[in-house]
């Protein structure tokens, strides 16, 4: 298969990356019973802000996406999303992997991310990519874990 190269979105992606992360986000609804964060994020500002970057599937079409934030001490990974068919396919792996390639190209030394406590199988995936559990909190309707993997 022909590796596919992440790139930073354009408007005219605004409806595949609603539509990639609905799809993977919406099996969570019933499990922690409220819509996650980032099915209601503004995509289009996310995508003119620069926050989005996507990996497009062979023959056309979205099959990724992760949004990310530079803050002062660390790149925020706000959302990953990979579309239910494209799982298996190594499509995470990049992104995460991409994700530290850009914190590391502006210079900081880590990347933060947080999960909801209810979703397991990203608790299990993140320590795999070097993540470690900095604190677990209550954000209002989200019970969240944090995490955060140093990179210098």
């Amino acid at each position: 298969m022909e590796r596919q190269q992440i790139r930073p979105a354009v408007a005219s992606d605004v409806p595949a990356v609603k539509a990639v992360t609905d799809a993977a986000y919406r099996p969570y609804v019933a499990r922690i019973g409220v819509v996650p964060q980032p099915m209601e994020a503004d995509h289009a500002a996310d995508v003119a802000a620069g926050k989005v970057f996507v990996t497009d599937r062979p023959g056309g079409g979205v099959a990724g996406l992760v949004v990310v934030e530079a803050r002062r001490d660390h790149l925020f990974l706000d959302s990953i999303a990979v579309h239910p068919d494209a799982h298996g396919g190594g499509v995470g792996r990049r992104l995460l992997r991409f994700v530290d390639a850009h914190a590391r190209a502006l210079g900081l030394p880590e990347v933060r991310l947080y999960t909801n406590a209810m979703m397991w199988e990203n608790r299990e995936i993140y320590p795999k990519y070097g993540y470690e559990v900095v604190e677990r909190r209550v954000d209002g309707p989200y019970d969240r874990v944090h995490y955060r993997k140093r990179l210098l």
